[in-house]
């Protein structure tokens, strides 16, 4: 297959989930059981992705344990009790090198003066390799943890992350690189002139600063924002420098890129300056039928009070109990005036409308990846499919969600990294020290680099 980008390459991100990606993947034996709250099993992770040359690892998290149906929850407790993400991060830094660590932190339910300190302490601790993923919660129970009696609508809480991201950012500025002196013979440690106050005063924040962190080795951690929503890609557009999202076609994830990169210019940004990364769920097997047996016998372990959990949630939390598993989605649920996350949302009342897919078929389809798009095959397949949207300028490359962990990520590095490799679509060997050396991105310069 002719290159259509030659001198580029894919970027990968691999995204864990405790046990694996996949709904159910917890109750099939290569899992590790105890994956939420089994630190070593991380440890193992992180090293298989490092080995596999991947740009980064990402964690998400929520400030809440997922709340719903007991009978369900009790079959899916992936997200009920895990790490908190940036302290896990933080010690995983000390057992790689190279490999870029990413999490979530709410704008929702977080201070930015918080979140400035933490990211720039792990850039800190890692060399360079920190990775801020920003969204506004989509689950209404974070509301009941923070003193609040209900969730923040839909765009407001987009309103508040952009000013939310602008104060972390200036705030990452509050030191110039050369701040530090350290010089006992003149008795000075800083330059006064050299730290610089952010004096925030917006609809949302206000902080005095500066930031009691020194400036992140990279500049700046690297800024990376999930959602496809309107609001959503002009946040991106604005602020992210690498963009997860769920896409399934080729046609559409082109239009998606054209569209976000086409955004950036008002901001006065370049469109190589963002990546965008769709999610990507592979099952890979040595032959085609024992791929496909896998994911089968993973589709075969979704108990449907689970699927309809899933489902449910992200359709504004509505109850699915009681209709026809094998009947359509109902009208009402189009009709509801939900303040649940778009994406994932308007997503699946698309399936229903355009394939006619039943309520037990788009759980299987849903639930199954989370919304993300699977591919099942062998390495030489999943590459193919892979190149193509590369090539296409549908993507930049990927965030790899391996159905089960360890086992799925395994599979992924022996068979698929391989091939990738072959074809010169990814690295042999890591080529900076940074994450954003490794992702082709500039470093910032400070807001204060001109005086």
């Amino acid at each position: 297959m002719i290159r259509q980008r030659p001198r580029e390459q894919l970027k990968l991100g691999a995204f864990f989930h405790p046990t694996g990606h996949h709904v159910a993947s917890w109750l099939d034996e290569t899992a590790q059981i105890d994956a939420g709250t089994n630190f070593r099993h991380y440890v193992e992770l992180a090293r298989t992705a490092e080995r596999g040359g991947f740009d980064l690892m990402f964690l998400a998290d929520a400030v809440a344990v997922r709340d719903g149906q007991p009978e369900a929850l009790r079959r899916w407790p992936q997200y009920m009790a895990y790490f908190e993400p940036l302290t896990l991060l933080s010690a995983i830094a000390a057992v790689t090198e190279h490999l870029g660590l990413v999490a979530t932190a709410t704008t929702s339910y977080n201070e930015p003066y918080n979140v400035a300190r933490k990211f720039a302490s792990l850039d800190l601790i890692s060399g360079g390799r920190a990775g801020w993923n920003v969204v506004t919660s989509s689950n209404e129970s974070e509301a009941f943890n923070f003193g609040r009696e209900a969730h923040f609508e839909h765009g407001a809480r987009y309103d508040r992350a952009v000013e939310f991201a602008d104060v972390v950012r200036g705030l990452w500025d509050s030191w110039d690189e050369d701040a530090f002196i350290r010089d006992r013979s003149i008795q000075m440690y800083y330059d006064p002139a050299k730290l610089h106050e952010l004096n925030h005063k917006g609809k949302h924040f206000t902080v005095k600063g500066p930031l009691n962190v020194a400036r992140s080795p990279q500049g700046q951690p690297v800024i990376f924002q999930a959602g496809s929503s309107e609001v959503g890609r002009e946040l991106a557009a604005r602020t992210a420098e690498a963009v997860f999202t769920p896409q399934h076609v080729l046609t559409e994830a082109q239009d998606f890129y054209a569209d976000l990169k086409g955004r950036m210019g008002k901001f006065g940004r370049r469109s190589e300056h963002l990546k965008v990364m769709p999610g990507l769920n592979p099952v890979v097997g040595r032959t085609l039928a024992e791929a496909r047996d896998k994911h089968a016998h993973l589709q075969s372990l979704i108990h449907p009070d689970v699927g309809i959990e899933v489902l449910s949630y992200s359709l504004g939390k509505f109850d699915l109990r009681g209709y026809d598993l094998d009947g359509p989605l109902p009208d009402a649920v189009a009709q509801q005036n939900t303040n649940a996350g778009q994406t994932s949302f308007k997503q699946i009342l698309g399936w229903a409308r355009d394939e006619k897919l039943t309520i037990r078929q788009l759980y299987q389809r849903f639930a199954g990846a989370r919304g993300q798009r699977t591919v099942v095959g062998t390495a030489s397949m999943i590459v193919d499919e892979m190149q193509a949207w590369f090539d296409g300028y549908g993507v930049d490359g990927f965030l790899i969600q391996p159905a089960t962990l360890p086992g799925g990520l395994n599979d992924f590095v022996d068979l698929v990294i391989p091939e990738l490799q072959d074809r010169g679509l990814f690295r042999t060997e890591y080529q900076g020290q940074t994450l954003r050396d490794n992702l082709g991105l500039p470093k910032p310069l400070s807001r204060h680099h001109a005086r």
